[in-house]
C-alpha cells in the first residue's frame, strides 16, 4: 500500500509541475517560460539541452579532453556512443559529433568527450585551444550502437588510430570500473609514442587488468617504441592470431577503416565488424569532376563551387548555416530540394539531377551550375 501511495503521490506531483509549467509557458508566450531560464542559466532549460564546460585537460599537443555537466532532460549514455556538440563561434552554432570517452558509471553526472583539433577544423580548433571552463554548448542526447553486448560473453579485437581511441576507452573504462574487463586484444595506432591519448591510463589497464593486451603501432617515427609500419593482414595474424574468433570494434582514420573491411571481407567476417566513423567513407573523386555556381534559394546567394567540396561547407564558408547534423549522410538533417541543376554524391560518385530530389548538401557537392531550396 505505501508503494500505491507513493506512486500516486508521484503522478500528481508530476501532474502538478505540468500544470504550472504550462501556466507559466502561458505567460511568456510566444516564448517559453524555458527560454527565459536559459538567460539565468542554460542548464536550466527544458526546451533545449544544453551542458556546461566544468574542467579541460591537455592529453596531447593537439588533443583536449573537456568535462561537461549535463543540464535538464540529460539521460546516460552506454560505452561507445556519441554526441552531438552544439558549439557558439561568432555569433553562430556550429554542430559537430564526438564520440562520449567517459563512462556511463561516472558518479559526478558529469560526461568527457575528447577532441582532437584538425588543421581545417574550426569547431575542433576552437574547442582545443579557445574554449574555457564556464562555456556553455548545446548537447544532444547520446546516440549509436557502436557497443559492446551486455547479455554475452565479450571477445574482442579494438582496432583503433588516433582519437579513434575514444569511444573504445568508453568501453574500456566502463568495464574497468566494474572490474570486468574481458577478453581484448587492442592493436592501436599512431604517428609516434608522443601522439598517445590516455597513455597512463592505458599503461594502468595492461598492468591492473591481464586479459585486455595493447599493441601500440608507430607508423611514422623510426626508433619508437612499439611495432612499426601500417595495417597489413600478415600483422593482424602476428599480434592477434585468433582475430577470426572475435568481434572487431574499430574507430579511426578512414584510409584504416577501408583497410579493415577490406580484411574482414576477404574471409566473408565482415558481420563481425562493427565500425564508428567521424567522416563519410568518400570515394575518389573523378578526374573530371567539375564544379559550377550554386544558388542557394533562400537566401538569394549565389557561389562559385568546386567539384570536391561538400555543398554544406561551400555555404558555410560563404557565412551562410545551412541546417546540419553528423556532416557525414546519417542523420538527414541536411536534406535539401534540388530545383535545377546536378549534384554528385562524395560517398560513391552518384549523380542527380532530376528536379525535386531530396539531397544531402554534407556529402555532395556540384557537378555543374546548381539551384538548391535552401
Amino acid at each position: 500500500m505505501e508503494y500505491a501511495a507513493d506512486t500516486a503521490s508521484g503522478v500528481a506531483a508530476r501532474a502538478l509541475k505540468a500544470r504550472l509549467s504550462g501556466l507559466a509557458d502561458r505567460f511568456a508566450w510566444p516564448l517559453r517560460a524555458s527560454h527565459y531560464l536559459e538567460l539565468l542559466n542554460p542548464r536550466w532549460t527544458t526546451h533545449a539541452l544544453h551542458a556546461s564546460v566544468e574542467a579541460h585537460r591537455d592529453e596531447t599537443r593537439d588533443v583536449r579532453t573537456l568535462t561537461l555537466r549535463p543540464g535538464r532532460g540529460w539521460r546516460s549514455h552506454r560505452a561507445g556512443q556519441h554526441v552531438r556538440l552544439g558549439v557558439p563561434i561568432g555569433g553562430a552554432v556550429h554542430l559537430r559529433t564526438y564520440s562520449i570517452s567517459s563512462p556511463p558509471e561516472r558518479e559526478d553526472g558529469c560526461i568527457t568527450v575528447t577532441v582532437k583539433a584538425v588543421p581545417d577544423g574550426r569547431v575542433s580548433r576552437h574547442l582545443v585551444r579557445e574554449i574555457e571552463p564556464g562555456a556553455h554548448l548545446l548537447l544532444g542526447l547520446p546516440q549509436g550502437d557502436f557497443v559492446l553486448p551486455e547479455a554475452a560473453p565479450v571477445h574482442a579485437v579494438f582496432m583503433s588510430g588516433g582519437s579513434g581511441i575514444t569511444p573504445l576507452m568508453s568501453m574500456l573504462r566502463s568495464r574497468a570500473s566494474r572490474g570486468d574487463v574481458p577478453d581484448i586484444v587492442h592493436l592501436h595506432y599512431v604517428r609516434n609514442a608522443q601522439d598517445l591519448i590516455f597513455r597512463d591510463e592505458l599503461a594502468a589497464l595492461v598492468k591492473q587488468h591481464p586479459r585486455y593486451r595493447l599493441h601500440l603501432v608507430t607508423t611514422r617515427a623510426a626508433g619508437e617504441t612499439g611495432s612499426a609500419g601500417h595495417f597489413s593482414g600478415v600483422q593482424l595474424d602476428q599480434l592477434c592470431p585468433d582475430w577470426k574468433q572475435r568481434d572487431a570494434y574499430a574507430c579511426g582514420p578512414q584510409g584504416l577503416l577501408a583497410d579493415l573491411e577490406a580484411q574482414w571481407r576477404s574471409v566473408a567476417l565482415l558481420r563481425r565488424l562493427h565500425i564508428e566513423r567521424f567522416r563519410a567513407a568518400l570515394a575518389e573523386t573523378p578526374a573530371d569532376a567539375a564544379g559550377g555556381r550554386v544558388r542557394f534559394a533562400r537566401s538569394a546567394r549565389e557561389i562559385e563551387a568546386d567539384g570536391c567540396t561538400s555543398l554544406l561547407r561551400v555555404a558555410e564558408d560563404a557565412g551562410l548555416r545551412p541546417p546540419h547534423g553528423c556532416r557525414m549522410g546519417i542523420c538527414h538533417s541536411c536534406t535539401v530540394t534540388l530545383r535545377a541543376g546536378c549534384v554528385r554524391d562524395l560517398r560513391n560518385n552518384t549523380l542527380t539531377d532530376q528536379p525535386g530530389s531530396r539531397v544531402q548538401i554534407c556529402v555532395c557537392a556540384a557537378a555543374g551550375d546548381v539551384e538548391l531550396e535552401a
